[in-house]
């Protein structure tokens, strides 16, 4: 009769466990990054950025749920708004909505994304077609130049590295090293191909942080260099990556150890 004594808790326990994974997609963190630069222009000191990324609008991850992702980044307050594609998971009747909500985030100085592996799969036209309507500058393989107080500073992006190509050509063109260049690319791998240092800062997502980490080490990294560029900051020897783990979740919709992120980017002048 004493070993009953340990069925409920040991179930319990169970469920707790088994649930965690699924539980951890709805805990959403803002991540604060900071970027000290000459390259940031004295009007630009104290700017802030919001970084989205991998939304992946889907059976899992629902529009009420974009909706109040989209409050809470307006309740933020952004100056600019940066998105790194892979908008839905694999219907691309989920593409329409999924722009619909994210034509309600507001930032005075303008909202620019890529596309990502996904975007392309289900329909890049398509996605092309409403991030225009929602009032988003498609960056992939162009660059913008966005002014505020009489200085400027150049976004720019490139296409999905397994989908489309990458022409730095447009985003670097009349750009000086002093100037400041943030470039969107939805796979961080592109940074191995950067030989530039006018670019200074890439700003990805495409990995989810691993979606599954174990102890620090996730066992599926969708990049050719392993666990390097699954989240964080990495340092190359040309230029700087910041690395999101993103809103959703690819299949199974599950998170461990790797939390969704909203990246929120301050701008620091160190002249």
């Amino acid at each position: 009769m004493r070993s009953w004594r340990w069925i409920a808790p040991t179930l319990v326990l169970t469920l707790v466990v088994l649930s965690y994974p699924v539980l951890e997609t709805y805990w959403l963190q803002v991540r604060e990054e900071e970027w000290a630069s000459p390259d940031v222009p004295a009007a630009w000191d104290g700017k802030s950025i919001v970084f989205l990324t991998d939304i992946h609008l889907g059976a899992f991850f629902s529009r009420d749920r974009l909706r109040r992702l989209v409050d809470q980044v307006n309740a933020m307050q952004p100056d600019l708004i940066l998105l790194g594609g892979d908008y839905v998971s694999n219907d691309g009747d989920y593409i329409e909505p999924c722009f619909a909500e994210l034509a309600r985030l507001e930032a005075p100085l303008g909202k620019f994304g890529v596309m990502g592996n996904r975007d392309h799969y289900i329909s890049a036209a398509a996605t092309y077609r409403h991030m225009l309507l929602a009032g988003i500058r498609p960056a992939d393989n162009l660059g913008f130049w966005v002014e505020s107080g009489g200085q400027r500073i150049r976004i720019g992006g490139v296409g999905d590295l397994w989908e489309d190509t990458q022409d730095l050509g447009p985003v670097l063109e009349g750009t000086r090293e002093k100037d400041l260049l943030i470039l969107l690319s939805h796979n961080p791998d592109v940074a191995e191909t950067i030989r530039d240092r006018r670019i200074d800062l890439v700003l990805s997502g495409h990995t989810h942080g691993g979606q599954v980490v174990l102890f620090g080490w996730a066992p599926l990294v969708p990049s050719a260099y392993g666990q390097k560029y699954r989240t964080g900051r990495v340092q190359t020897d040309f230029t700087t990556v910041i690395i999101s783990n993103g809103i959703g979740a690819a299949f199974p919709p599950v998170r461990l150890g790797a939390p969704p992120q909203i990246v929120r980017l301050t701008l620091r002048s160190a002249r």
